[in-house]
């Protein structure tokens, strides 16, 4: 990215801070970070630094703006700020513009992985041959052609990921949030769905934040970031 071009992810000034009783515990107290467009970024961080606040926020689930709070900032995506969005309009850009991977798959154990991967499709005016051909193409991408009638049950811990990849991108999204993606599979599995992302990223653009604690699966981004009480302490840009 160079200085003339405009951030495709821009945080500035981001306040954020939760409530317990009387006691208020902030977060964020001035956050600022810039995401180019295509960018793979690793966030890493000790428990209660702020990452998974800060993939709520990206992802519209938490607002930095509040009624009689602290909370404040901009969180701009693209063309949208979300910090001057409703919840109803969080919820639609969030199902047309983003995937979310999640660390414990979150799949529906009474549906079949075609079924599940269907999910997000069902927001969209599509009719039924139309999901199901998007379906079949992204089971190929993940490397699960031909199991679209297998039940999560069944599979394991990778092939479940991989499910829930398809399922996050199935709506061809532009930005993929990655809450800790591997932190429930072993090393060999990981390495596979840290390759996919990264084939993801390299081959279709996707711009991809990933949470980890992992600095293996780190490696696999284009850039680390490291959160320290709600602030970056450092940057560190990986050699393509």
């Amino acid at each position: 990215m160079t200085d003339t071009q405009e951030p495709y992810i821009a945080l500035r000034g981001v306040r954020k801070a939760f409530r317990i009783g009387v006691e208020t515990i902030p977060i964020f107290s001035g956050l600022d970070l810039s995401i180019a467009r295509g960018d793979f970024v690793a966030v890493m961080g000790p428990s209660g630094s702020g990452k998974s606040t800060l993939l709520n926020m990206l992802g519209g689930i938490d607002s930095p703006d509040g009624i009689d709070s602290p909370d404040g900032g901009e969180i701009r995506i693209g063309r949208s700020h979300l910090e001057q969005m409703g919840e109803g309009a969080r919820a639609a850009w969030r199902a047309h513009s983003m995937g979310i991977v999640f660390q414990f798959y979150n799949l529906l154990p009474m549906l079949n992985a075609g079924e599940n991967i269907e999910l997000p499709l069902l927001l969209k005016p599509l009719k039924r041959k139309e999901r199901r051909a998007r379906v079949e193409t992204v089971m190929d991408l993940v490397g699960l052609s031909g199991r679209q009638r297998q039940f999560p049950s069944s599979m394991s811990g990778g092939q479940q990921q991989r499910v829930g990849i398809a399922r996050a991108i199935v709506g061809d999204p532009d930005l993929l949030l990655c809450d800790e993606p591997t932190g429930d599979l072993d090393r060999k599995s990981a390495n596979d769905i840290l390759e996919m992302l990264g084939f993801l990223n390299r081959e279709l653009r996707k711009t991809i934040i990933m949470v980890t604690h992992d600095p293996e699966a780190a490696s696999f981004a284009r850039r680390t970031l490291h959160l320290n009480k709600g602030e970056f302490v450092e940057q560190e840009r990986l050699a393509q």
